[in-house]
């Protein structure tokens, strides 16, 4: 007999499914959305914004993020793509600007469909894309308005070379380390000339 619970495949959602019982609804998922996940400037929902918005600059918003797979982003015939973001301003009140910083820790994986566990530290993915919510003043503050975002790509190749097993890196050092800046419009072809050099190819 197999003792596996295999995983619950995710159901992409339109928001007009409600919350019910006995057939009768109370509230839909859009409704818990707008209550549970309006909070865009807060670190953990900026994380998941900083994926979607990387995912659409590669046109891979269309599928479902799996946020326990072993990398944030993975394209079909392509790069798998670690995102990590960062912002000067948070949701509280701040007495000045945060520092920026991002993790870079290698991590121990596992399988998603045997849920066999891989003790070895690795950066899995073959590109890292840095999104800096790159804006100052508190009051136009929109993590929608892609104008306000900067992305910094990188090999992932270069992180191994240059920092090994560094678990955090500041925005200072990772400039040192000569990533490719760009705004949203040229995300696309930097995350795939980053993928190239990770091959060894010219980016």
């Amino acid at each position: 007999m197999n003792d596996l619970l295999g995983a619950v495949p995710p159901v992409r959602r339109t928001g007009d499914e409600p919350l019910h019982l006995h057939g009768t609804a109370h509230g839909t998922v859009l409704g818990f959305w707008g209550w549970a996940y309006s909070g865009l400037a807060g670190s953990t929902l900026r994380g998941a914004l900083a994926e979607y918005i990387v995912a659409l600059a590669l046109g891979a918003a269309g599928e479902m993020r799996v946020g326990w797979d072993t990398v944030d982003l993975r394209l079909p015939d392509g790069p798998g793509v670690e995102v990590k973001s960062a912002a000067y301003l948070q949701d509280w009140a701040q007495s000045r600007p945060s520092a920026i910083s991002f993790s870079i820790a290698p991590a121990e994986g596992w399988d998603p469909v045997t849920g066999a566990p891989d003790p070895e530290r690795l950066r899995r993915a073959d590109v890292y894309v840095f999104c800096l919510l790159d804006h100052l003043d508190k009051p136009t503050l929109d993590p929608l308005d892609l104008s306000q975002w900067a992305f910094h790509v990188l090999p992932t190749r270069v992180l191994d070379e240059r920092k090994g097993g560094r678990r955090t890196i500041g925005l200072s050092a990772l400039l040192a380390l000569d990533p490719v800046r760009t705004g949203f419009e040229g995300l696309r072809a930097a995350v795939f000339a980053a993928a190239g050099a990770q091959d060894g190819a010219t980016a």
